[in-house]
């Protein structure tokens, strides 16, 4: 709805959200790579400054096994939508978008598809899929003030696993 009425007449009349969440899952594939291999000179343009910085420390503390979880496969998500969208403004006139985004990742997923091992609707309580399933939340912000040519940039990463949250 954010889309139709909001983005597409006040600030890129091309904008579709197919498009978008298409083009946000190969950005996920991007920037996980990159951070499994602690290559943040290559965010650069992908992710805002101050989020590489995060994510500079996020990823030192984490261990090499913990590390090589990050590289998501854009075709093993099967689940992705635009968690919140939102608008803002300054004093001067600057206007930017953010759209949080939330993907459901199983990993090797596309390899089950290929080989027809398509796996069950109750995937998430089955012990043998819990180590595969991932959340992840991309939050990517641009500026639509006049004047300014800019692209999609993520300024939020967060990846974890369900089953590894303390109830």
């Amino acid at each position: 709805m954010f889309a139709n009425f909001i983005i597409r007449p006040y600030f890129d009349s091309e904008f579709t959200l197919n498009e978008f969440i298409e083009a946000s899952k190969f950005a996920v594939q991007v920037v996980s790579d990159c951070l499994e291999r602690s290559d943040f000179k290559a965010l650069e343009g992908l992710v805002e400054k101050d989020a590489i910085s995060t994510l500079k420390t996020a990823v030192s503390k984490l261990s090499v096994s913990q590390r090589q979880m990050l590289s998501i496969n854009k075709e093993d998500i099967f689940y992705a939508f635009p968690y919140q969208v939102g608008v803002m403004f300054d004093e001067s006139d600057k206007r930017w978008v953010e759209i949080t985004m939330c993907y459901h990742v199983l990993r090797g997923l596309k390899r089950m598809q290929e080989t027809g091992d398509i796996p069950p609707i109750s995937l998430g309580v089955q012990p043998e899929y819990q180590d595969k399933i991932f959340i992840l939340n991309y939050r990517f912000i641009r500026e639509f003030t006049k004047g300014v040519e800019d692209s999609w940039q993520v300024n939020i990463v967060n990846h974890f696993q369900p089953h590894s949250i303390k109830k």
